[in-house]
């Protein structure tokens, strides 16, 4: 299995001499099978324009599933070449809620906010809605569970390809749940079982422990709950991901230093890098 990296950021894009290490665009996570094109993509955010790049333009078939609606997870969609041409075949999820999807994806995208709608999108696209559990996707058996965050359905996923095991909390709030390990709040039943014993946990790390006090309601986690919740669960490798859109790269390799001072397999989420999992083993190299 290949994971591509390709939008690590959260909230809004990080344009500008101090992010190009590791990148401006917003969540989008690419998986496939090893020799085969991405099918699955989770969620939809500006660093959906790298899948075009991994695709070389060809078009994309498969599915976009999406944690949930908030701007820095759909506002891809209008500019992805590759899902807006001829030949390509892409069905959307979104977590389960009241509406038909299309029409909650047109409350954005739609005139005036944006010139076209989503049914106005190039090729052959379906727009449905996943709920809670057990799901066949594109080969990949995915299991869904809501996740608190602020703002909204949120859903978290856990992708099995038979041999390996992605788990994916993009944005995850502890604040809700009270004081509890590390002073961030318990670890989550649901977020638990995605995680557990997950082969690459790629997980939102947007503050710092001592950020959170004036974020604590902002729906967002921390990089300490992160490697706890990784501690918990057994997992292998944890992707620090969803960086806030001030967190410059020098910022980021200091992140990267004092994690790898922990016990964990950590890995800070970097713009067109694949996490490649093979043989019970996973490793961290460029996409392209």
């Amino acid at each position: 299995m290949r994971v591509h990296l390709c939008g690590v950021r959260g909230s809004t894009p990080a344009p500008g001499p101090d992010f190009v290490r590791y990148g401006g665009n917003t969540s989008c996570v690419a998986i496939a099978r090893e020799g085969e094109d991405p099918t699955l993509l989770l969620d939809a955010g500006t660093g959906l324009a790298r899948v075009t790049k991994l695709l070389d333009g060809r078009p994309f078939r498969g599915t976009i599933l999406l944690g949930h609606l908030h701007w820095d997870h759909t506002h891809g969609l209008p500019f992805f070449r590759s899902g807006d041409q001829e030949g390509a075949v892409v069905r959307l999820l979104l977590p389960g809620q009241d509406g038909p999807a299309e029409e909650l994806l047109a409350r954005a995208m739609s005139p005036p906010h944006f010139p076209i709608r989503p049914d106005e999108l190039r090729g052959d696209w379906s727009f449905g809605q996943v709920q809670e559990g057990d799901h066949e996707i594109e080969g990949f058996s995915v299991h869904a569970r809501e996740i608190p965050h602020k703002g909204g359905r949120t859903f978290g996923y856990r992708v099995d390809d038979g041999r390996h095991t992605v788990a994916y909390l993009s944005d995850h709030s502890p604040e809700s749940l009270g004081d509890g390990p590390r002073g961030f709040g318990p670890y989550h039943e649901a977020a638990l079982a995605l995680v557990k014993d997950a082969d690459v946990l790629i997980h939102d790390a947007q503050y710092t422990a001592e950020e959170f006090p004036r974020r604590r309601t902002f729906g967002h986690s921390t990089i300490d709950y992160a490697l706890g919740l990784a501690a918990a669960a057994g997992v292998g490798r944890l992707v620090l991901f969803h960086h806030d859109p001030r967190r410059t790269d020098d910022e980021l390799d200091a992140i990267a230093r004092s994690s790898a001072s922990t016990s964990l397999d950590v890995t800070v989420a970097r713009e067109e890098e694949t996490v490649r999992l093979a043989a019970g083993a996973s490793e961290v190299g460029p996409s392209y």
